[in-house]
């Protein structure tokens, strides 16, 4: 199995067709292929490898406001 999505939503459309349909097989492939890319893209969707990478961002910057507001606190006591 792929592990592109497009491509195994794809194959499930295909592996509904009738077994009649092998001439329009092909034809519906190609077009439901770049159909689903352009509609995707138009979303505006980040990967999964962008999506994590500013999760890992987000958490290092909140690490450094804990440990600057903690700072600021003992500055201030001070």
């Amino acid at each position: 199995m792929s592990i592109n999505p497009i491509e195994n939503l794809v194959n499930q459309v295909l592996d509904k067709l009738p077994q009649g349909a092998d001439a329009l097989r092909d034809d519906i492939n190609q077009n439901l292929k770049v159909g689903l890319t352009v509609a995707l893209k138009k979303m505006e969707l980040v990967t999964r490898d962008e999506f994590d990478a500013q999760k890992a961002v987000l958490e290092k910057t909140r690490e450094k406001l804990a440990q600057l507001e903690k700072q600021v606190q003992d500055l201030e006591q001070s």
